[in-house]
């Protein structure tokens, strides 16, 4: 029984840890003046992600839950 409880805290933990890395958007942490390219690759990907959002939002449900996977993709 303590086993079984163990597990489960474990796993809501994760869900919630889980979840709160999802809602948050990339992050621009890479050196313009060390990396350029990378830097420019990292804003498209901020970018895309702000777009799919908006798309989100103005669609409402009626993406099926494509925005969702693909803005979870791109963090």
């Amino acid at each position: 029984m303590k086993k079984n409880l163990g597990w489960s805290i474990v796993l809501l933990s994760v869900s919630v840890f889980g979840g709160l890395a999802t809602a948050q958007g990339p992050v621009a942490n890479i050196s313009a003046q060390k990396h350029p390219d990378l830097a420019e690759a990292q804003h498209h990907i901020i970018q895309a992600h702000e777009k799919v959002k908006e798309a989100q939002t103005a669609n409402k449900e009626e993406l099926g839950g494509h925005a969702e996977k693909a803005a979870d993709l791109l963090v």
